[in-house]
């Protein structure tokens, strides 16, 4: 028998005018869009209050990961997957990946790629209100409810997670390195139909990469400046402790790498 899951705060709209299918199933509500016959999906997150970042005795964590109480007082929408190359390619003509696929995620993007995607999108219909996710926004959904290092428990190998399986998370065994990027869909999902925020490709994040507070906060917002935006996730490349969920990475804004993409969220 499939648990489907129960929300408890709704959207304040459900569905909306520009989704192309939308319903719900284990993993609770969700609309997609179609542009030019590429869909993309999004998973509804309800309100709630988590524990961002990693307590002292989590292994192999960074200094830079201060557990602290984080209340989101507003549920959002965010992509099941990171963005395709398909669905790239329709919007933006070109496919700068160095691995080739359509179902595998666009790669080699900067901070700034992706907001002259999301600006584009939403210059063709503004009803979307796409964005990048808040780093709080994208830890809370990756976490999906857990306070493990990962969405599984506290190890994984390379049937759940694309990554370089032969430097594991904290002792654990060896598995395969891919050496590439795979199809967003081809491994499990996490218990909000989350596919992929841990391994595959780097996630740039709204935010400038910036020390954590030291008490409870709301809504976290971005900071004003920074130096270095934030991206979550780990990759093909990495090792098993930069797949956690607390991990923090940052980059210059403008940098490209093969293993770096994003995931698109819905209104902040």
């Amino acid at each position: 028998m499939i648990n489907i899951r129960k929300h408890t705060i709704f959207p304040e709209e459900f569905p909306e005018a520009w989704a192309s299918d939308w319903g719900e199933d284990e993993f609770g509500l969700w609309m997609a869009f179609t542009y030019k016959g590429v869909r993309q999906a999004f998973r509804w997150c309800e309100p709630g209050v988590f524990l961002m970042g990693s307590p002292t005795d989590e292994p192999e964590r960074d200094d830079d990961e201060l557990q602290h109480e984080v209340t989101l007082s507003k549920g959002f929408w965010i992509a099941d997957t990171p963005v395709t190359q398909a669905l790239w390619q329709v919007v933006m003509g070109e496919n700068p990946s160095k691995f080739k696929g359509e179902e595998r995620p666009v790669e080699n993007i900067s901070w700034d790629d992706a907001q002259a995607f999301i600006a584009k999108m939403n210059g063709m219909k503004a009803e979307l209100k796409l964005c990048l996710p808040t780093e709080a926004q994208w830890e809370y959904a990756c976490r999906s409810d857990t306070t493990t290092p990962f969405f599984w428990g506290d190890q994984i190998d390379s049937t759940l997670v694309n990554f370089d399986g032969t430097e594991p998370y904290n002792n654990g065994r060896n598995s395969e390195y891919r050496e590439q990027t795979v199809d967003v869909k081809e491994l499990p999902c996490n218990d909000w139909g989350l596919y992929q925020t841990h391994g595959n490709v780097w996630e740039w994040c709204q935010d400038w990469y910036g020390e954590y507070p030291s008490g409870p906060v709301t809504d976290p917002q971005d900071p004003d400046n920074g130096e270095y935006r934030v991206l979550r996730g780990g990759s093909w490349l990495g090792n098993g402790r930069h797949c956690r969920s607390a991990y923090r990475h940052r980059n210059d804004p403008s940098s490209r790498y093969g293993n770096t993409g994003f995931r698109l969220a819905r209104g902040h």
